[in-house]
């Protein structure tokens, strides 16, 4: 696996929980924006989707938790991921990109304590 397809699931589980959150934390970035009207209400297009795209979070994550968090021995040498720094790095950077897909999926029960 190449170096730029192992940020793949990453990249992914990100995007997939901003279209999770994008129900609810959408009408609220408008609002803080300075967009106003009753219409914000209705912006619920994205609302049925958001299981399916709370499963692909949770599957795409899962997927790159595994290859993060894989054993040294599994990896090929000569390649980046048997580096202690570049392993490190991307359990750091992994840690950070679920936390933010954490946020953004749960923004739906927390949002409403701000607007």
């Amino acid at each position: 696996m190449s170096e730029k397809d192992s940020n793949l699931p990453i990249i992914g589980g990100i995007i997939a929980a901003v279209g999770a959150g994008l129900c609810c934390a959408g009408p609220f970035v408008l609002l803080l924006l300075g967009v106003s009207g009753s219409w914000i209400g209705n912006l619920t297009l994205l609302e049925p989707y958001r299981p399916i795209f709370i499963l692909v979070v949770i599957a795409l994550f899962g997927f790159a938790g595994l290859k993060v968090y894989r054993p040294i021995e599994d990896c090929e040498s000569g390649t980046v991921c048997v580096l202690s720094q570049v392993r490190k790095r991307r359990q750091v950077v992994f840690w950070l990109t679920a936390l933010t897909a954490l946020v953004l999926v749960t923004s739906n029960y927390w949002i409403v304590w701000f607007a």
